[in-house]
């Protein structure tokens, strides 16, 4: 890897201020939607508009059709657009290729690598003029692309390099394929718990996205993967950033930083239930090699020897729902459970199922995710061997989900196991669910701690996310139904009874949980102990929510 043309590139798409809302603004808002949706026609034609008149188009626009939109672009528009690296040194680090005809590309062999002048990865060829000239068109030969975002540390933004997609490639994706930033990296990356921490583990970094985030709340980050070609391009993504706290390491699994601990893992593991039959493609982005759901088990299983105590780690995964010999089916967040408890080391587990998927579904989800298209022969091929693999174990369903581990503080046992599905919407904190976990957890371990007692009298204070609405009967007083809602985390829904209604209600930081208690039992002339049994709880589950919080 030249980190010297990363450098020159680095500031070639400074100066052009290759950024996301530069990008929107070119084509706009309708036009950023359908790119959303993979559909590059209304941005195209929005940057054709703006050029009608001819004239000469901006560096920006250049790489905006050039690694965005795929289109091919001039010598001169690419010498305009990277002026620093030039044609020749974008070249040498993989992201271009000269445009030329499939045939002459075949008479004299396409060059098939990527970064670090190891060529291009498609049919077209690398083009002949390495180290010369550059007089001819050019297409991208790599995904590059702005990403933004915000967290807990404020607005930022990177550019993030990964392997082109089928679309753009026009076929299947190779096995080795390096995939970008998509709604998985973005759901783990809200995920994580931004408290600042000495040491990260990103098992599995692909492109090295995860890596890049969590280098902004640790020290020090150790990223992981199987593939060289992902370590590769992620060290590529870390010097294009200035990010210089990365170490990069080879291996499968644990295997590279075996003996070590790490205050937090983060992973979105190669968990793609896959069948281990000859012609079905290994991709190794979502593959991790091990049949079924082995591979999240064999993750979740491992991760308390790699934390420190109290450490945390938080993945993505899927697990299997297969038949009893009774043709009941076992419930796959069972299956989890019983992964954890089966742990060397005995943790804490939060699971959230966020969906399931039938087999047939699941199984069609992922062979067109590989670029092979419905309706083909090659596409019956994979659907059947995913089928005759799902059938050969009893697979009825998949589900999907969130997986927090923790491993206890020294001396401490584990205290949460839970283990739940969450249907509705998130909520709609743009700063992503780490912060909303870490109050969870910090509401957990304060309400666990304490008996009833102690809790009592302890002062809380509600979220300032939470609303509560009313329904009354026309020309009633009293409401027939109360519900609190929570509009950020994971937007949830609590019914209230009046009791509880009233002790939310006065959860303002000033009176003791006992205080509120014997007035609300004065109030409804109810027996003051009858009540704090009945609403403790409701309290407890509340904190362990953040919808109340310790004051």
């Amino acid at each position: 890897m030249n980190q010297e043309s990363i450098d020159l590139l680095r500031a070639d798409l400074d100066a052009a201020r290759f950024r996301v809302d530069v990008l929107d603004s070119l084509w706009g808002a309708d036009a950023a939607a359908a790119l959303f949706r993979g559909r590059t026609l209304p941005a195209r034609r929005s940057l054709d508009r703006a050029r009608a008149d001819g004239a000469a188009p901006t560096a920006v626009e250049v790489l905006a059709r050039l690694f965005v939109l795929g289109d091919r672009v001039s010598a001169g528009d690419l010498a305009l657009a990277l002026p620093r690296l030039g044609a020749v040194g974008a070249v040498s680090l993989g992201l271009v290729r000269e445009a030329v005809d499939t045939a002459s590309a075949a008479a004299r062999g396409a060059e098939d690598g990527g970064v670090g002048g190891t060529g291009a990865r498609d049919d077209e060829g690398a083009g002949g003029k390495r180290g010369g000239d550059a007089s001819g068109v050019f297409t991208a030969a790599l995904d590059l692309r702005p990403y933004s975002f915000i967290d807990s540390a404020g607005a930022g933004s990177w550019w993030i390099v990964s392997d082109l997609g089928e679309g753009a490639l026009g076929r299947a994706l190779d096995e080795d394929h390096v995939l970008g930033v998509g709604g998985a990296s973005l759901t783990l990356s809200g995920l994580m718990i931004p408290t600042p921490v000495d040491s990260v583990l990103d098992l599995g970094t692909g492109c090295g996205i995860q890596a890049l985030h969590a280098s902004r709340h640790a020290r020090r980050v150790v990223a992981t993967d199987i593939s060289h070609r992902a370590l590769e391009l992620a060290a590529f993504n870390a010097r294009l950033n200035g990010v210089t706290s990365i170490e990069f390491r080879h291996g499968s699994l644990f295997e590279p930083v075996a003996g070590e601990r790490f205050d937090r893992i983060v992973s979105n593991p190669p968990f793609v239930i896959t069948p281990r039959v000859e012609g079905v493609p290994q991709y190794e982005y979502r593959d991790g090699g091990l049949v079924g759901d082995a591979l999240v088990e064999q993750v979740v299983r491992g991760l308390g020897e790699h934390l420190v105590p109290g450490g945390i780690a938080q993945l993505l995964g899927n697990w299997e729902y297969r038949a009893r010999t009774d043709g009941s089916v076992a419930d796959g967040l069972d299956r989890v459970r019983g992964w954890v408890q089966g742990a060397a080391v005995p943790v804490d587990a939060w699971v959230i199922e966020r969906e399931r998927q039938d087999a047939p579904t699941y199984a069609e989800t992922w062979i067109r995710d590989g670029g092979t298209r419905p309706g083909t022969a090659a596409f019956d091929a994979l659907y059947a061997a995913w089928l005759d693999d799902f059938e050969a174990r009893g697979v009825r369903e998949v589900g999907f989900g969130y997986l927090f581990v923790r491993r206890p503080a020294a001396g401490a046992t584990p205290t949460l196991a839970r283990y739940e599905r969450v249907e509705a919407g998130l909520g709609s904190n743009p700063v992503g669910l780490g912060g909303h976990l870490a109050r969870c957890l910090d509401g957990h371990d304060w309400q666990v701690a304490r008996t009833d007692d102690e809790l009592l009298r302890g002062t809380l204070v509600h979220a300032g996310d939470i609303t509560e609405e009313r329904h009354y009967w026309p020309g009633a007083d009293d409401p027939v139904v109360m519900t609190l809602r929570q509009g950020g985390g994971f937007a949830r829904s609590v019914s209230l009874g009046t009791a509880l209604a009233a002790f939310v209600g006065a959860c303002d930081g000033e009176l003791s949980g006992a205080a509120i208690c014997a007035a609300i039992a004065q109030v409804l002339e109810v027996d003051e102990g009858a009540l704090r049994v009945e609403l403790l709880p409701s309290i407890r589950s509340l904190l362990d929510d953040a919808i109340l919080l310790p004051a």
